[in-house]
Parts: structure tokens; sequence; C-alpha cells
């Protein structure tokens, strides 16, 4: 039985992770892992961002009305990003979690870095049949390890020349099926209790209203403001975890 402390902190991480992606569309698994991990163990993370996650990456992915068109142009990269998330899954029994958390740390520093830095580069199409299933397999095997979807393939799909709808739309398929693939690698390594489930689904109310909040936050904050002072968070929490991972293993 979870602590009274442990449940508002639960709730109170994914009204902030729902408040940041009503106000920049995107970034409530990345900063709720981030906040959770810092409190509790990986795993117990990676579970209980689940189901907040996957309701708000499927509205993400079912709007925008590219969906076909997305997939028919980039299914070998999902294709390579769902099917290796267990293999990436299956350190979570053999490697120390202070290392994985270690990784998880280092993973979000590099995304808010390169993110503040508005690194960019463009990938030609002749290049994006190999480059597809490559960045999808990294993509799929650290989301395995760490519960996060975001590198190296949201770099990959901001490279390929996306129009901004469909970016959105295609970011929201690979967390999705990122997520799904994730649940059953979780599932079958028997890290999923009824009890973190049961909080996983419960978490979606404040995720919801912490959307619906930022939606409101974003007529009076700028997107480009709140994005930075989000990834400006994400560097220092990813930072704090990579010290206390790498510390705790020690």
């Amino acid at each position: 039985m979870l602590e009274i402390s442990t449940i508002i902190f639960i709730l109170g991480t994914f009204l902030i992770g729902g408040l940041v992606k009503g106000v920049i569309g995107w970034g409530l698994p990345s900063i709720s892992l981030a906040i959770l991990t810092v409190y509790t163990n990986l795993t117990t993370s990676i579970v209980l961002i689940l189901a907040p996650s996957l309701v708000t990456n499927i509205w993400q992915a079912a709007r925008g009305g590219k969906f076909s068109k997305i997939l028919f142009r980039l299914w070998s990269f999902y294709l390579t990003a769902t099917l290796t998330v267990w293999f990436g899954g299956m350190a979570l029994l053999i490697v120390e979690f202070d290392l994985l958390s270690a990784l998880l740390g280092g993973l979000l520093v590099i995304y808010a870095i390169l993110s503040l830095s508005g690194f960019n580069f463009n990938i030609k199409k002749n290049h994006q049949w190999w480059l597809g299933p490559l960045m999808g397999s990294i993509n799929g095997i650290l989301t395995g390890m760490t519960g996060s979807f975001v590198v190296p393939g949201v770099f990959y799909l901001r490279s390929i020349g996306l129009r901004r709808d469909m970016l959105i739309q295609s970011m929201g398929i690979l967390f999705t099926a990122s997520t799904l693939s994730l649940i059953l690698s979780l599932q079958s390594n028997e890290f999923i209790t009824s009890e973190l489930f049961i909080w996983s689904s419960i978490s979606i109310a404040p995720a919801i209203i912490g959307m619906v909040i930022g939606q409101r936050i974003r007529q009076w904050l700028t997107e480009k403001a709140f994005r930075n002072i989000f990834l400006f968070s994400l560097f220092i929490i990813g930072t704090y975890i990579i010290v206390t991972g790498v510390q705790n293993y020690i």
C-alpha cells in the first residue's frame, strides 16, 4: 500500500506533466518520469507513466488527419522502434537500476541541451531507408531500458522535413506504439503490479486537468518561454538523476 505522501506526490507529478503538455503540446512522459525517478525507483516510475502517457499520446496520434500518410512513409522506423523495446527491457533484469537511472538522466540532459541549443540537421530522403530502422532500433532499446521515448527518435522525426502538423502527429504515433510495447515488455517481466496499474490509471485524471490548465496558461505565457523553462528544468533534474544514480552505484 502506497503512503499518502507518495500518492500526493504521484498525482502532483502528473498534474505538472499535464500542464507542460497543455502549454507546449508535449513533454508529459519526460517530465513525469524525471520527477518520479527522483522520488522512487526507475521501474516504479516507468509503470506509473504508462496509462497517462498512453491516453494523451493516443489523442495526439489521432489528431492531424495524416495518420495513413505518416505510417506509409515511416513504417520501418515505427516497426523497429516498437519491436526492440523488449530487448531493452531485458536490461531491467540484469543491469543495476542505479546505472539505468543514470542513463535516463543522461538522455534527458542530452535532449534538453540539444533542444535549447536549437540543434537540428536535415536527413536526405535517399538516406532515410536505412537511417529510419537504425534510429528506430536505438530508440526502442533505450525506451525499454529507461522508459524515455525521445532520444534519438524525436530528433530523427524533426530532421526528415515533416510539416509541423505531421511532425506532432508522427511523434504521437511513436509515443503510442512505444508505450504499448513498453507495457508488454514490463508485463512479461512481471514489473506491473495491480497496485501500480491502478495508480497509473488514476493518474490520468490529474494529467488531463493539468492539460486543461496548461492550455489556459498558454494564453498569457508564450510557448517559447515556457518551453525553455521546461527544458532547463529537465536539464537540472536529469543532472541530479545522473549524480544520484552514479553515487548510489558506487
